[in-house]
């Protein structure tokens, strides 16, 4: 233990299974500058396998959704208190964030009464809903390093400090490779990509399959893979398809998504950052998204922006179809990813405009840029 207190220490909180990734990646870019820092906090595999001190996993507090809160609310309360208790004992010498921010600001809160500096990596979607907390975070974070272009010009704008650094997924081995399959000829293959959290493959995977029944009825010979996400069990997926009695001719793969890119000519993806992904790869895509009715409601009062996939706000128009709620039924699937296959150059089309969404994403080296912000704050 006393070595431990002879090293500067870094709290970092990363509450989903996407910020758990980019968080190791960022551990390892400042561990290559200073070998003598010592991490703990919040995550799951990704950053224990980095060397990070656990004390909450991830998974006890992810959710998505505004009522599906409520399931995990005894959970969420319990790893904000160990988090701020933490924070009281071990005086970091600077707590990172990652986006989660009903969870993160209220730790970030403790964090500026102790006088422990602040950086917020991947932001709170401030600009589509709950607008307000923008004032909040001004207060509560040193720094933000911000992920997508609009991001910076937003943060400015509320005079809070600012940093574009560009998106992680393009650290990703392949990601700067145009390794999307062959979109213009030779059998159809479409990707089935339900989430990444268990609530999502449930209400999106038995959709998908349905969808997956029709398209095969109508189009003949088409194969389908079903992407598992790191943070599912095999045993989820093959509970679901088990169940779906219709045949459809499919492959469960669970290994780098990029290799299920490879293999497509389009993907149906629920929302989330996976659709990131297949855009940088110039995959073509349907984006489709399910929650609780009383969650849908919520979000159509507060959210205020139009489309909901990234992609699509980054190109500032939808250039991906999005089909939420009681659209994403299994007969509009089916009818507009047939009518996406039956048309070759749109498909082109839409790839082009893809990687153009890719080249507005500032390069690779997003690790590393925030590894130097963080460094700097230490």
């Amino acid at each position: 233990m006393g070595q431990i207190l002879n090293k500067k220490s870094v709290m970092i909180i990363a509450g989903e299974a996407s910020g758990d990734i980019h968080g190791s990646r960022l551990v390892t870019a400042m561990h290559k500058r200073n070998s003598d820092l010592f991490f703990y906090g919040i995550g799951g595999r990704a950053l224990r396998d980095v060397g990070v001190k656990i004390l909450v996993d991830a998974e006890e507090l992810s959710v998505i959704g505004i009522t599906e809160v409520f399931s995990k609310l005894r959970d969420i309360l319990k790893g904000i208190r160990i988090a701020k208790r933490s924070l009281k004992r071990m005086r970091p010498d600077l707590l990172i964030l990652i986006d989660f921010p009903d969870f993160n600001l209220h730790v970030a809160a403790t964090a500026k009464k102790l006088k422990i500096p602040v950086l917020y990596y991947i932001s709170p979607q401030v600009w589509a809903w709950r607008p307000g907390r923008v004032s909040k975070i001004g207060k509560l974070v040193d720094h933000m390093a911000v992920i997508l272009p609009f991001e910076q010009q937003f943060y400015r704008k509320h005079n809070v400090p600012v940093t574009f650094v560009g998106h992680p997924l393009l650290d990703n081995k392949h990601a700067t490779d145009n390794i999307c399959g062959n979109i213009t000829t030779g059998a159809s293959v479409i990707g089935l990509l339900p989430g990444s959290r268990d609530g999502e493959i449930a209400r999106h995977l038995p959709v998908m399959l349905k969808a997956a029944g029709l398209i095969a009825k109508r189009a003949g010979k088409v194969k389908f893979i079903i992407s598992i996400a790191p943070s599912i069990e095999r045993e989820h997926i093959e509970d679901i398809v088990k169940n779906y009695k219709q045949k459809i001719d499919f492959d469960i793969i669970a290994d780098s998504v990029d290799k299920v890119f490879r293999k497509c000519r389009l993907v149906v993806a629920a929302s989330g950052t996976v659709t990131l992904e297949a855009a940088i790869s110039g995959t073509p895509m349907l984006i489709i998204y399910k929650v609780s009715p009383i969650s849908y409601w919520l979000g159509k009062i507060m959210i205020r922006i139009k489309n909901i996939g990234l992609v699509n706000l980054i190109a500032g128009r939808e250039i991906v179809p999005e089909l939420v709620q009681s659209k994403a039924s299994p007969e509009n699937i089916a009818d507009t990813v047939l009518n996406m296959l039956n048309d070759a150059s749109g498909l082109e089309r839409l790839r082009k405009e893809l990687l153009s969404v890719r080249d507005s994403l500032g390069g690779p080296g997003a690790s590393e840029r925030v590894a130097e912000i963080a460094l700097g704050m230490l």
